[in-house]
């Protein structure tokens, strides 16, 4: 399967259903009343962490969401269904931003969810709108549109380690030789195209390792493939810089550091992360492995191939990560949450008067227009809300035209409180 980690998708929330008008029929009472049903909400897109899940690869091809719309309602006040919630199963790790780039949820861990779009309210039945001055209503609201929204969905691997190094340092072999994890491994650079996960097991606790594609001088910036992928040691509690010490066209023990500035340009949160060095293939430049111990003491002398160091190096780096962890809180959900409910404002909009607000929006868009009942019912709920006097305040005439939503509307004030 691919490897994919970005997708970019569509949130359609399902609309909610439609109130009904209806009417109590039963012999000998000619008098019933209403008992027109509420509509069912819509559905709602659901983001949920399953481990189940490793990639974005069935989103990239179907990026279209879209949850079921809820039921009408019914006579005899029975209300419509609720539509379906559309749940998305995605890996844990995955970072969720809106259109504009903004961070609204990180699904750190398993059964962390995000309501990406969230259902239409249904419509309510003609029974709903009865009372003791109002016995028979002859109008029912309309269900809600349900929210829509364009989602950029990026994964971040949760690992314990995560190694960093040039093409050709050994990483792929490294993971290999401590877990169960078989990487394509070749002797030609970038032959780790996709991040590799590996589990090191053992007598005490196991930790994850990340080995991600081999970086390149100028990666922060985009250069070489590693840039793509530095996100994924973003949660790693430890950095293992690995150096190739067979390597001919460049000083191998420049290498960490090159390594290191290249982390401070991408990240200077993740280039202060806790890290350790290793010097690998001792066995092919047992001389250079000399000099690593005079340059670099604090280094590792590593075989990935042999094996030689390697169980040494796991203990260190199964300790360095259980002190990290310890200290550090362990990963948690994040979602943010989004007030949309805007003050009523009036603005101009070429030669009509714009009415902005959630509240007057949805009051028309739940409006059956061709119902002269709910059109009143309307009109005095708007003047409730006070469109009628924030229109007058800027300047409104009677007879202008005034938009809210899709709906176009002739100025019409009820209230006699118009002043310019």
């Amino acid at each position: 399967m691919a490897f994919v980690d970005e997708a970019r998708i569509k949130a359609v929330a399902g609309a909610g259903g439609d109130g009904v008008v209806g009417w109590h029929h039963e012999p000998y009472k000619p008098k019933g009343g209403p008992d027109g049903g509420n509509g069912g909400d819509g559905g709602s897109v659901i983001l949920r962490a399953d481990p189940s899940i490793g990639t974005f690869v069935e989103l990239s091809g179907h990026p279209h969401v879209k949850a079921q719309r809820g039921g009408h309602g019914q006579g005899g006040k029975r209300s419509g269904p609720r539509g379906q919630d559309r749940i998305i199963l995605v890996p844990p790790g995955t970072v969720v931003h809106d259109a504009e780039g903004v961070l609204m949820a990180d699904l750190a861990a398993p059964g962390d969810h995000f309501v990406a779009a969230r259902g239409g309210k249904g419509g309510l039945g003609n029974a709903a709108f009865a009372t003791a001055t109002r016995r028979s209503p002859a109008f029912a609201d309309k269900g809600e549109a349900g929210e829509e929204r364009w989602l950029l969905l990026e994964l971040r691997l949760l690992a314990d380690v995560g190694l960093i190094g040039f093409p050709n340092a050994g990483k792929s072999t490294l993971v290999a030789k401590v877990s169960s994890a078989r990487p394509k491994i070749a002797d030609y650079p970038f032959t780790t195209l996709t991040p590799n996960l590996g589990v090191v097991e053992g007598s005490e606790k196991s930790f994850v390792v990340a080995d991600i594609p081999g970086l390149l001088p100028g990666a922060h910036s985009g250069k070489g493939l590693g840039h793509r992928f530095l996100r994924h040691v973003r949660r790693a509690a430890v950095l293992l810089y690995v150096i190739d010490l067979t390597a001919e066209d460049r000083d191998p023990f420049q290498d960490a550091q090159t390594l290191q500035q290249e982390l401070a340009e991408f990240d200077e949160e993740l280039y202060r992360r806790p890290s350790l060095i290793v010097g690998n293939k001792i066995d092919a430049a047992p001389e250079r492995a000399n000099e690593l111990r005079e340059r670099m003491p604090e280094a590792i002398p590593i075989s990935a191939m042999t094996g030689e160091g390697v169980n040494e190096l796991v203990d260190i780096l199964r300790l360095e990560v259980e002190r990290v962890r310890a200290q550090s809180p362990p990963a948690i959900g994040y979602v943010r949450h989004v007030i949309k409910e805007e003050p009523l404002r009036v603005e101009r909009d070429g030669a009509s008067w714009r009415v902005h607000g959630r509240r007057a929006e949805r009051a028309v868009a739940t409006t059956d227009m061709e119902n002269e009942e709910a059109v009143s019912r309307l009109q005095r709920r708007l003047i409730s809300m006070g469109v009628e006097r924030l229109l007058g305040e800027a300047g409104a005439a009677p007879g202008d035209e005034v938009l809210i939503g899709t709906i176009a509307f002739d100025f019409e004030p009820q209230t006699g409180e118009v002043s310019h």
